[in-house]
């Protein structure tokens, strides 16, 4: 299949279980391209376990999956090729420098003119002044912020964002907010993975609600307010825990 498709996220009857434990139990899911969707839901509900299939890390157990038309699991070289990841794993290296880990990614990912687009987010994130300090020396926030310049050095059309503000004091949060923001209005598409109602409700177009792997409510955020789906959210909690 070629990525000639409108949604740049699909998924049908997804299921995932570890063992006998399911995670994953028959999540259908359309992101259109150029759109963002956020999803809420509380630990366990299987929000991590969704983003690491389809950034090809983790194999479902049944359904399917795609990412700009092509299936996660038979043709992941060309997901990869779409995708911008930020999980709870940092995926950089303590014992380079920040600028270094940045120059690796960007060889690794084939990044044209690199140390201008190197340059260009170090600037934009405000890690310019630690570009020769080691990863493993940083604090969590900066840590942070080399992640998500790791995750933005392709510039991907696709970003999938598990707790990206995690670790963010309030003017890195809205500097990343900001970039999100431009990055959607240029027609990137985005699945944000957050606690917090009204950061990703500030962002998206849609919301989503996980529960106990699968898909529990959904909403266009135009056509509803973001205290009206938060008590929404916590009602379906409170049923849950019933």
């Amino acid at each position: 299949m070629s990525n000639s498709s409108s949604l740049a996220i699909e998924t049908e009857n997804l299921t995932k279980r570890y063992g006998v434990v399911p995670a994953l139990r028959g999540v259908t899911l359309s992101v259109p391209t150029g759109t963002c969707v956020a999803m809420f839901g509380p630990n366990g509900a299987g929000k991590t376990t969704l983003i690491g299939v389809l950034s090809t890390l983790v194999r479902p157990s049944g359904g399917t999956a795609r990412i700009a038309g092509y299936d996660v699991v038979r043709d992941g070289v060309n997901v990869r090729k779409h995708l911008g990841v930020i999980s709870h794993q940092p995926w950089v290296y303590d014992r380079l420098t920040v600028h270094d880990n940045l120059a690796f990614f960007a060889r690794l990912y084939g990044v044209r003119d690199r140390e201008r687009r190197i340059r260009a987010l170090l600037e934009e994130l405000d890690l310019a002044a630690w570009s020769e300090q080691d990863a493993g020396t940083l604090s969590r926030g900066m840590r942070q912020r080399l992640t998500i310049a790791r995750a933005l050095l392709p510039d991907p059309p696709v970003l999938l964002l598990d707790e990206p503000f995690t670790g963010l004091d309030r003017h890195s949060a809205r500097i990343f907010a900001d970039r999100l923001a431009s990055l959607r209005k240029q027609g990137r598409t985005i699945l944000l993975v957050t606690h917090h109602i009204d950061e990703g409700w500030a962002l998206a177009d849609r919301a989503v609600v996980l529960l106990r792997g699968r898909v529990a409510h959904e909403t266009d955020v135009a056509a509803d307010a973001a205290s009206s789906f938060a008590a929404t959210f916590d009602a379906l909690i409170a049923e849950e825990e019933v």
